[in-house]
């Protein structure tokens, strides 16, 4: 016996399930790339343009040393000596001061050829280099030179169009590694990517501490707490005020949402569903950026306040921020330095702490100029601050007033 049903009937039971609510179902925004591109003019560095660039009261900036090339990370020892990385150059360098005059009179290629080589840490006497491909360390002899390498860790993914890797050593010991995504927008097929790993000292063997992290670059465990925290950059081809860049508290097995949630849980409605999962239902799975900047600023480095002698004790538990600058929004953003004020060891608001790299420059068409790119972050034990800057090869020195 056939059962027939009316047509207005079966069309009821096809519309009348909330299918916004299933999984699976294709997103109702239609992606559209809204990619801007707009660089400002390279300025090369002459000496005077340092007093171009503006440091809070009580401080003065000047320069440690140029003609560098692309400097990146650097690593600051007691004795006042400077490890800096190149990673176009495939080299490190040692930086010395000779003269105490807060100026490096002497450079030495310590390491070459290190392709990719960005991370650099000192640790128990050791120096950990690490590129995308490869981590190391060498035993630091007494003259600054290195010893023996010992290759620690090959197990890493290929570095993508985020190769630029991290490396700290936590108040457990144990050390993290950034990996950035490989792609600007796609979901991974690694689950080891878009991630900080936490690597056991003892056996070189790592687990994915937290995941959906873009491009954490810089990071940093704070003085007080001993809590993971860094700065992660938000996805290109979204516009120019989104997705926001990210200070993140980076907590074991948190999942930060990326590429279908950026920020305080905010989905990106042109994605489809992860993998056995409703958009919605994920993001409030996510944690949540603390504090969200300006989209595009890219942020390089992130390093704490840890109660260096000479800065003042309200610094203690902040944190600096260097951003390398936009290229892909139509008002340039970037291009400085700030500070991350901390409440109760919670980033709560932004300020300006080095500025003037971006300046105006033929104003009838619009275009700015930049003469720098901030990049690395070190703070000294006697409370200097160096900056670097691989556009032009400069390391600034910020300190207190005398």
């Amino acid at each position: 016996m056939h059962r027939f049903f009316p047509l207005s009937l079966l069309l009821v039971l096809v519309v009348a399930g909330p299918a916004s609510a299933q999984r699976g179902v294709p997103p109702r925004h239609v992606e559209r790339s809204k990619l801007v591109s707009k660089w400002p003019q390279h300025l090369d560095f002459l000496n005077p343009m340092v007093k171009l660039l503006k440091v809070p009261d009580g401080w003065e900036i000047s320069v440690a040393a140029s003609g560098l090339g692309k400097v990146r990370m650097m690593q600051p020892m007691p004795n006042g000596d400077l490890y800096v990385t190149r990673r176009d150059g495939m080299d490190v360098l040692l930086l010395r001061d000779t003269t105490g005059d807060n100026r490096f009179d002497e450079v030495k290629t310590i390491e070459y050829p290190f392709r990719s080589v960005h991370g650099v840490l000192e640790q128990g006497g050791y120096l950990y280099l690490v590129s995308n491909y490869e981590l190391r360390r060498y035993k630091i002899n007494p003259d600054g030179m290195l010893g023996t390498m010992e290759v620690l860790k090959t197990d890493m993914p290929s570095g993508g169009q985020h190769p630029n890797r991290t490396i700290a050593f936590g108040p457990d010991g144990m050390m993290y590694m950034t990996i950035g995504t490989l792609c600007n927008d796609c979901k991974e097929v690694d689950p080891g990517v878009a991630a900080v790993w936490q690597i056991d000292p003892k056996t070189w063997k790592h687990t994915v501490f937290a995941s959906g992290l873009r491009n954490t670059i810089g990071i940093d465990f704070h003085p007080q707490t001993g809590e993971l925290w860094g700065a992660d950059n938000g996805g290109d081809g979204k516009g120019n005020r989104w997705p926001p860049e990210e200070i993140n508290r980076i907590v074991k097995d948190g999942n930060y949402g990326f590429p279908f949630v950026y920020g305080k849980q905010e989905i990106d409605k042109h994605k489809d569903d992860p993998p056995g999962e409703i958009k919605k239902v994920f993001a409030l799975q996510t944690v949540p950026s603390v504090l969200d900047l300006p989209a595009h600023m890219a942020p390089i480095d992130f390093k704490f306040f840890k109660g260096q002698a000479n800065i003042p004790s309200e610094y203690n538990g902040d944190a600096l921020v260097a951003y390398h600058g936009s290229w892909n929004r139509s008002k340039l953003v970037g291009y400085k330095v700030q500070r991350i004020r901390f409440r109760d060891g919670v980033a709560v608001a932004a300020e300006d702490f080095v500025t003037g790299f971006l300046k105006p420059a033929f104003p009838v068409f619009g275009r700015k100029a930049y003469l720098g790119r901030p990049t690395g972050l070190a703070i000294t034990e006697k409370g200097v601050i160096y900056l670097s800057d691989d556009a032009n090869g400069v390391i600034y020195a910020i300190k207190r007033k005398s």
